[in-house]
């Protein structure tokens, strides 16, 4: 009589979701962006040095300064210069991780050549999410630099600041590449813009929430923004206190949510 034997078939799973392999993706945005890419990727960082001169230095001098919950006061230009690094990092990362992903997903059809090699699934989103990281980390350095020579960094805490705003940029890249593995038409894909825009208006970015009813607050805390704007305001302006946790938290609940469901989508519309 033969018996078989049924092997131990996790190891097998595991591998065939994440071949540790992912910087092959990273090298493959880095020579894209080399080659074709390098305009837009600039233009990114000048945009909100661009809002940060026409609102915090012009419509400042009409404004004057902004009183923070801690009762200090500060220049119109520091109020709204880390939120504008904020949403910089949220631009950034939703940038790669939806339109760019989208093409690849539906047009290039890299993803399939992809998953046809060793890769699984996890590598692609690891890749495609770090290289958003590394272009969300060069425009904090950058604009970070810019905020330093205008003396808008009131704090030395505001050196954390570029890791906050890789946390913030991870956050949402996770999230906005889970989301375009649903999409399937350009149609579909403006909705992200209809998202994003209220974010950017409503989030504290150019005044503080307290403007607002209560209730309105509430739903505005609720967004991811909002988060991203209070821990990068506070940091560059030196009011810490324990809300930072919550902030912090919030997007490290964004990144394993979003990944779980990037592997899954990825798996499901190109493995199974």
């Amino acid at each position: 009589m033969t018996t078989t034997t049924t092997e131990p078939t996790h190891k097998a799973t595991i591998s065939s979701l994440y071949a540790r392999n992912a910087r092959s993706v990273v090298a493959r945005g880095l020579k894209a962006t080399k080659s074709t890419n390098w305009v837009i990727v600039l233009s990114g960082f000048f945009e909100p040095v661009f809002f940060l001169l026409a609102m915090g230095l012009g419509l400042g001098t009409f404004i004057g300064d902004v009183e923070l919950p801690n009762g200090a006061s500060v220049s119109y230009a520091a109020f709204i210069a880390p939120a504008l690094l904020a949403v910089s990092a949220m631009n950034g990362a939703v940038y790669d991780s939806t339109w760019n992903v989208f093409f690849k997903m539906h047009f290039g059809k890299l993803y399939d050549g992809m998953l046809a090699t060793s890769l699984g699934p996890l590598d692609v989103a690891f890749g495609e999410i770090t290289y958003a990281l590394l272009r969300g980390g060069v425009y904090a350095i950058g604009f970070l630099t810019v905020m330093q020579v205008m003396g808008l960094n009131l704090a030395w805490s505001a050196a954390l600041a570029i890791p906050a705003v890789l946390l913030v940029a991870f956050g949402f890249a996770s999230v906005g590449m889970a989301v375009t593995s649903y999409m399937k038409t350009f149609q579909q894909m403006d909705w992200i813009n209809f998202v994003m825009l209220p974010m950017f208006l409503f989030s504290a970015t150019f005044y503080p929430i307290t403007v607002y009813p209560g209730w309105i607050q509430g739903l505005i805390k609720a967004l991811p923004l909002w988060h991203a704007v209070e821990l990068v305001r506070g940091l560059t302006l030196g009011v810490l206190d324990g809300s930072m946790l919550t902030h912090v938290a919030y997007f490290v609940a964004m990144i394993g949510l979003g990944l779980a469901f990037t592997t899954v989508r990825l798996r499901a519309l190109f493995l199974d």
